[in-house]
């Protein structure tokens, strides 16, 4: 089978998965910290060699506080949840805004923990404009190589992009990386997932036809 080295995940649904367990929106954050853990392990178990969790987008901090706070929190937590594993950890976002959670500006240089292995990066307080705005800042010949002129320069070309939570939609991930990313769609909500949703993104990749254009 071929596998992927570059996984981008999107875990959405948390708000829609709390509300149709009878809870506040807010509540369905933490219940997507276990099944990033899980899925973590088994992309090293396929030899998966870099995944890109989205967390929060500059987009969502226009939520309610009692939500931000929240999302918040699991990113932190999520953070600091694979930092006792075997990976090579990165988180990526505008930490010049109050938005960006001080807990985890230790971690906007990637680090190794543990064996390291598996490169790790965690979008947070990202935004695809506040990416590629740091084209502006370049010199005419530079910008010409866009992928290492913008503030993800550190994050590799995405081979396969997986969202949860039915939504056909990219919601401005990492938009240079995923210029020719297959896109698979889960219609679970983050919380519910299964390794088998794992297991049949991969399958599906495995029969496409993988030309990048040419």
């Amino acid at each position: 089978m071929r596998v992927p080295n570059h996984i981008g995940i999107i875990p959405d649904g948390n708000r829609r998965w709390a509300e149709s367990k009878g809870m506040t929106k807010e509540k369905g954050y933490d219940s997507g910290l276990d099944p990033g853990l899980t899925l973590f392990k088994l992309c090293k178990e396929a030899g998966v060699k870099e995944i890109t969790y989205y967390g929060f987008t500059t987009d969502n901090t226009k939520r309610p506080s009692i939500q931000r706070r929240a999302f918040t929190d699991a990113c932190i937590d999520a953070v600091k949840m694979i930092s006792k594993e075997d990976a090579s950890l990165l988180v990526l976002g505008n930490t010049k805004s109050p938005m960006f959670p001080k807990e985890l500006l230790p971690y906007t240089t990637r680090r190794t923990f543990g064996k390291g292995g598996i490169k790790v990066n965690f979008l947070v307080n990202y935004g695809w404009m506040w990416d590629l705005n740091q084209l502006k800042l370049s010199n005419s010949s530079s910008a010409k190589n866009v992928a290492g002129n913008i503030q993800s320069n550190n994050i590799s070309r995405i081979d396969l992009i997986i969202r949860w939570g039915g939504r056909r939609r990219l919601s401005g991930f990492l938009p240079v990386q995923s210029v020719y990313s297959d896109f698979y769609v889960v219609d679970e909500y983050w919380p519910d997932f299964k390794s088998e949703h794992f297991f049949n993104a991969l399958d599906w990749y495995n029969k496409q036809d993988i030309t990048l254009g040419g």
